[in-house]
Order: C-alpha cells, then structure tokens, then sequence
C-alpha cells in the first residue's frame, strides 16, 4: 500500500462507525458488577474466607474446574468484595494474586519468592541472592505487622509441574511469622495434581476443596448477552449470532471464556470488513480461526517434556496408522527413545501418564480410563485434532525440540 494510499486507510478507518463502545469487557482481567450462574459458588468461597476479617487464618482453599468455569473470575470477585470491606473497616488484611502460568512469577522458586517480595516494595533482584536470602526478604516483609494475608495462586499446578519443593515452602511459612499468618487459595484446571505430591505437602495443607461445573448453553447465552450489551453499540449483533456462540462453547465443555473470545473475534471480523452488524458467517470465521490459533498457542507453550510426550503420541498413532488406539505403554516407549536420542533424562512413566491427562484436558487427545482389575489401569488414547492440524503440530513440535 503505497504511503498516500495507507493515510487515506487511515482517515476512512476513523471516519467508520465502530461496532465496539467498550472492548475491555472482553479482557481476561475484567470483573463484570454481577456473575451470573456462580451464586453457589460465592457463597462457599466467602464462607471459606470470611473468617480474616476476624483476623482469623482461613483454611487453604484449592478450587478445580475446566477452562472457562468462572474460577478466576470468582475467586477474584470475592477477594475484591473481601478487600472493600476490609479497607472500609480498617482491618489489616492483604491480598496478592499471582498466575503461574507467567514465566516471571514460577518458573523457579526465586522468582516467585521476588515476586512476593515486590508486592511488600522490596526491591530484589533478579539474581545475584539465594533462594534462602529472597525468603527471608518475603518473611521479614510480611512479618512487620500483625495481618492475614490471602495468596491467591492461579494455575497453581504450573508451580509444581518441575518440583513441589517450592509448595511445600509456602505451606511452611506460618511457622516462621511470629505477627502475621497466610492462607493459599490454589486454582486448577486439574484436579488430580494434589495426588502425585509428596506426603509431606499433602499433611500440612488442610484443604477445603471446591469443584466448579462447566456452564451449560443457556448460562452461555446469558453470560454472552450480558457482556454483548456493554461491549456493542446497540443492534450490533445479528439474530442468532450469540445462540451459535453459545452453542460452540457448550461443545468445548462449557468455556465462557471461549465462547467471549469468540464473540470478540467475530466483532473484529465484522469491522473490519466494514460490516455494521455481526453476522453468523463472521462467527463461523471466527471459530475456524480461534481454532487454529488456540491449538497451535498450546503446543507452543508446551514445556519440553510436553511436547516430547505430545510428539510421541502422535509418532505411535502414525505407525498404528488408520485411527487405532494407542496406549499410554506404547507412549512412553516413544517417550523414552525421543529423551535418549535428544539426551533428555525421561520421566516417570506416572509422570507422563499425568502429561497424557493434561493433553486430554487441553482438548488435543481423547484420553479414555481403561481398567484391567487387579492389573492396574492404562490411557486409551485418540487423537482430537484433524490431520491437517496434526502435521502443523508435528512441523511445531520438531522445530521447538530440533528433532
């Protein structure tokens, strides 16, 4: 486009009547006034967490639940409200949201204690101090007043995915602060990740435990309607158009976040081709490439030993050929074969099993409990993606591990 003809782009682009009034009810980050289909939810929560406005060490609370239940947003909305009143009364109560997800917060045990530290505006850095002196940093920050203080740790079987030593440190903690006390609220997708911890951790986390459903078509579409109304100009949104939505994310087990997404998208679609409504046709490209792009964002976000055990599932269904299963056995012998010709010291075949199950839940695989009695229980599993998807995926895979 030649430099005249781009200004011209531009001026008409600002001279177009939006769709959009307010896109940042579609970030992940937004907290909506009210939240629809979760009252039982909040309720359990702010029972749980209630007791620090006591100044009352809560029980550690672990919530579990598919992608796009409503678990971070809920959690999240209580601990506002939760702060509100704490702040209106006076009351010494502190709470620090961390996703470890994010390579900067738990990548390594130092940089989530530095993380920590930051939040009491201790200046730590990035390297150069042990594990040990940030911890101490942390203890000493949080320990200066009498306070209870709420962790909130999203993702939290991201923290334990190399090793549960760092876990196993923050329970610890109460027994070093002599003023002040903490409480953990873990959120996972997965929630078989307490079973494969170290019996030490298990014993001292006296859990309460909270599993959200996945949301059903009609809570879909009221939750889509609700956010569709401050997102869009009026009259914005074709007839159907949020029905199909929600019929799409019903499919992927229920994924509010999915089904926003997706009705972001399909807006951008419509725009940009200079519609002023969106239409069904916008939502259908828009899944198509949601699709692709989410698919091709979990592979690559995949830790190495992710993808090893991803390559080899689709290595063993490529010599089972036509659409056989295969079992988590003849995985982890391409497993185990992939790590010694890359020098990659294998896993457990537990821990890939739990990999396998992670694959599962990310909609790559189908994943099926097959049980043998007393011979114990094996993974029949099958591949959910097409085959055009499966050659990228592979084509990612062996860039990423230089196979």
């Amino acid at each position: 486009m030649a430099e005249k003809g781009l200004t011209n782009f531009f001026e008409t682009y600002l001279k177009k009547e939006p769709i959009f009034k307010n896109k940042k009810v579609f970030q992940s980050n937004y907290v909506p006034r009210i939240i629809h289909h979760r009252k039982k939810e909040i309720e359990t929560i702010s029972t749980i967490l209630a007791p620090s406005l006591k100044m009352e060490k809560p029980s550690n609370l672990f919530v579990y639940g598919k992608p796009g239940t409503g678990k971070t947003l809920t959690v999240r909305y209580v601990a506002e409200k939760l702060e509100e009143v704490a702040k209106r009364n006076n009351i010494a109560l502190m709470i620090i949201y961390k996703n470890c997800k994010l390579k900067r917060v738990a990548d390594t045990e130092y940089r989530l204690m530095t993380e920590l530290a930051k939040c009491f505006n201790e200046d730590v850095p990035s390297t150069g101090l042990s594990t040990r002196d940030v911890y101490d940093i942390f203890i000493e920050s949080l320990d200066k007043e009498k306070r209870i203080a709420i962790l909130i740790l999203d993702e939290i079987d991201e923290l334990v995915k190399e090793s549960d030593e760092v876990l196993y440190t923050l329970l610890r903690i109460n027994t070093e602060l002599k003023n002040s006390q903490i409480s953990i609220v873990g959120i996972s997708n997965n929630w078989t990740f307490l079973d494969g911890l170290d019996p030490r951790i298990k014993s001292s986390l006296s859990q309460e435990e909270l599993m959200f459903p996945p949301y059903n078509a009609l809570q879909l579409q009221s939750i889509l309607k609700q956010r569709a109304k401050l997102a869009f100009k009026p009259n914005a949104v074709g007839e159907g158009v949020i029905e199909k939505c929600a019929a799409y994310a019903a499919r992927e087990h229920g994924d509010a976040r999915r089904a926003l997404e997706l009705l972001r998208i399909a807006g951008e679609i419509a725009e940009r081709k200079g519609y002023e409504k969106i239409e069904i046709k916008h939502l259908d490209e828009a899944q198509e490439k949601l699709e692709k792009d989410r698919i091709m964002d979990i592979v690559s976000g995949l830790t190495k030993h992710s993808q090893l055990v991803l390559y080899s599932i689709l290595a063993a269904h490529e010599q089972a050929k036509e659409k056989k299963p295969v079992f988590t056995g003849d995985i982890y012998e391409f497993y185990k074969k992939l790590c010694f010709k890359i020098r990659e010291r294998p896993l457990t075949q537990r821990r890939v099993s739990d990999i396998i199950a992670e694959h599962d839940m990310c909609g790559l695989i189908n994943a099926k409990v097959i049980s043998y009695g007393r011979y114990g229980r094996t993974r029949e599993i099958c591949l959910a993606v097409s085959k055009s998807q499966t050659n990228n995926i592979k084509e990612t895979l062996k860039e990423g591990l230089n196979l």
